[in-house]
């Protein structure tokens, strides 16, 4: 470990810096500035700052400061883990001290900020916010992209210019409604700056033009009807905040894929597989579903290949059929036997004799009106001003128990290999009662601080269990939570556009394979939005039509909601087709491969790029894939050129179903390109290259 001694002032030119393109840290003696720039011999730098600039700010007892403003205490640097370097800077404040952790991973020009306040007096303190990252650098040539996220509209892009003051963020209590937590600065010169919070609950960005062409950045939790009191000694963590660099998108989320691969994804042995997925949900919901159907339902799956079957909500509650699955989250221990009179460890053990996996859905979080939990354990629900938010509050260690002892039994008792874990509701700032072990003003921080507590505690105790992470569909999809749980659920609906809209969203920030998405579902909801009407009867849908809903689909981990029992016998020939092709071609590149998006993101509208185009490359770059859509509106043709290949080589390109095979260099292929104009409106192309 290296320290440097307490009270020293760090002298200019002072840095470190990582990967072949990223940011340098630059101590000087008035504090520390960020300087994000090239780092191979270039003399320009990319937003280099104009004056020295905080890498985070606090606001405490009412005043706000920033890192420039207070002295430089020290700085310790130590190896966490292999890979993983770890510098602690100390700032000394006013009775407390300002520390910022700064992770560096080893050959990726990505850094990771995450700031901590201490107590270092003799009275209790109050912490009214606290930014990860406090920065000003020029706004000339700057253009800000990010996405704002509600139900069945995730990753709609936002782009502006940083003219006038504008916040990205949510104050609804998850991470991905409002907006997500993911911006990316692109400069006149084309280098991009990504900054992602790796936060689950509220959390803000704020963009503040100040004199003379400069931006004032600021990121971190959300001070939103926040506070955090600190008695002496007391420390506090702030919301991590990933910034990486690179010359393009693609670049830049190839970096965050690598890493969170390598270094914050939790895996396992069945998460690593990218099993097939079936979940009852859109054709039965809690309506029709009960035990004779999932079993007919799960014969079914094993014929046509897949591997997890997944008992959505609908299976807990009152021994009664017409009971509604939403009123009754909570009590997880009452099993509806009017639907699954066998209880549910024989639905289980009926799966794995077919030699699948059992999943099932929980919304361990939530507490229902009618729940009987709230009744029988008063000291659990989440209250604000009295009025009960719905949902279960971790920051109480009693509730956290309750958590762990409920997933524990759905694991031990009834043998689930998957659990589904969603959240419907919107916390809004949380719970405000002051006998849950938080205080008034931090309930919502320590709820997620609890819940990441209860599914580390899991995946240590069941690390065969894959957790996957939902909340009403894609509204808490960030870095943090995806530090806890080994998949992400995108979105509820999943017609065809929508899906290709969120995943080419969604993979700016994640890598594909913990992305998760069914195939196009056919809904027994009276109500579905206006373009989810797909009907596996209809005599117009063709295989064509099929394949380019499952190829969607198939850009990440794959699953499927369908009456399988009921399809036609040639569409459930082509979903057995596709299964396999998916185990035996696809999701290794999914697993493995660097994701390129070699066309604009489709937008859900309407409007914009009209072909969508991915490419896969294995990490030696000697097979490549493939994914073409020609979306409704699209022009006839569209000329493929796919990238990063090696020129001088030839390479074979070829269908896997015969479509064609052409054999070009890869100079031809990257300057002329491939021309497609076979493809009909709502077609595709799924091509090898090796």
């Amino acid at each position: 470990m290296l320290r440097e001694s307490k009270g020293k002032t760090l002298m200019k030119p002072s840095s470190f810096a990582f990967g072949e393109r990223g940011c340098s840290l630059i101590f000087e003696p008035c504090g520390v500035s960020l300087a994000l720039k090239q780092l191979h011999g270039e003399k320009r730098a990319w937003l280099a700052v104009s004056q020295p600039s905080g890498l985070a700010g606090v606001q405490v007892n009412g005043k706000r400061f920033t890192v420039e403003a207070l002295k430089f205490l020290g700085r310790e640097t130590d190896q966490p883990a292999p890979g993983v370097w770890q510098d602690v800077l100390s700032f000394e404040g006013e009775g407390w001290e300002l520390q910022q952790v700064i992770r560096r991973y080893d050959g990726f020009p990505l850094v990771e900020l995450e700031p901590r306040l201490i107590n270092r007096g003799n009275v209790e303190i109050v912490v009214e916010r606290l930014d990860s990252l406090d920065l000003r650098l020029p706004s000339s040539g700057l253009t800000l992209l990010g996405y704002s996220g509600n139900w069945g509209s995730e990753f709609e892009p936002l782009q502006f210019k940083p003219y006038q003051p504008f916040v990205l963020e949510s104050r609804f209590g998850r991470s991905s409604k409002g907006h997500h937590p993911w911006m990316a600065m692109l400069s006149d010169e084309e280098e991009i700056l990504v900054v992602s919070i790796a936060w689950s609950g509220n959390w803000v960005m704020r963009f503040d033009p100040l004199g003379g062409k400069i931006l004032h950045f600021t990121a971190g939790l959300h001070d939103w009807l926040f506070s955090k009191r600190l008695q002496p000694d007391e420390s506090f963590r702030g919301a991590p905040l990933v910034l990486v660099t690179g010359e393009d998108l693609n670049v830049v989320s190839r970096h965050l894929a690598r890493v969170g691969r390598q270094y914050w994804y939790p895996q396992n042995e069945l998460s690593r597989r990218l099993p097939v997925e079936w979940n009852h949900w859109w054709p039965y919901e809690d309506v029709e579903i009960n035990e004779e159907i999932f079993l007919a339902n799960v014969h079914k799956a094993a014929e046509l290949g897949f591997e997890v079957c997944t008992l959505d909500a609908g299976w807990f509650g009152p021994a009664e059929a017409g009971t509604f699955w939403y009123d009754y989250r909570g009590d997880w221990h009452l099993v509806n036997s009017a639907r699954f009179p066998h209880g549910i460890r024989y639905l289980a053990d009926r799966v794995h004799a077919l030699g699948m996996k059992f999943g099932i859905w929980c919304e361990i979080e939530a507490l229902g009106e009618k729940a009987r939990l709230a009744v029988e354990r008063p000291d659990l629900p989440a209250l604000r001003d009295g009025n009960r938010l719905g949902y279960v509050c971790m920051g109480n260690p009693a509730a956290r128990e309750w958590a762990y002892q409920t997933l524990s039994r759905l694991i031990l008792e009834w043998g689930c290999d998957w659990i589904k874990l969603d959240f419907n509701l919107d916390p809004g700032a949380g719970c405000n009662r002051t006998d849950h072990g938080h205080q008034e003003g931090d309930g919502l921080y320590e709820h997620y601080r609890g819940y990441y507590q209860v599914l580390t505690r899991i995946r240590r105790d069941f690390p065969h269990v894959v957790l996957e992470n939902c909340s009403s569909g894609g509204l808490r999809i960030d870095l943090g939570m995806m530090r806890q749980t080994h998949v992400t659920f995108l979105s509820d609906p999943d017609w065809a556009v929508h899906d290709l809209q969120i995943f080419w969203g969604a993979s700016t920030m994640l890598a594909p394979n913990v992305l998760l998405h069914w195939t196009f579902s056919h809904w027994r909801n009276v109500d579905p939005p206006p373009q989810q009407r797909f009907n596996p009867h209809d005599p117009h849908l063709t295989h064509q039509k099929w394949d380019y809903y499952s190829r969607i689909s198939m850009l990440g981990w794959y699953g499927l909601s369908q009456k399988l029992p009921d399809l036609p016998g040639w569409l459930a020939e082509r979903v057995a087709y596709h299964n396999r092709l998916y185990q035996t071609e696809i999701r290794r590149f999914i697993r493995e491969g660097d994701l390129y998006r070699l066309s604009a993101q489709p937008l859900r509208s309407g409007m914009g790029e009209r072909w969508a185009v991915f490419q896969y490359a294995m990490p030696d770059e000697s097979e490549h894939l493939l994914f073409i859509f020609r979306l409704p509106g699209g022009e006839p043709s569209y000329i493929l050129r796919p990238v990063d290949l090696q020129p001088e080589r030839l390479y074979r390109v070829y269908g896997f179903e015969g479509e064609g095979e052409w054999h070009l260099s890869g100079r031809d292929l990257m300057e002329k390109g491939l021309s497609i104009d076979c493809l009909q409106e709502e077609e595709s192309l799924l091509l090898k290259m090796e």
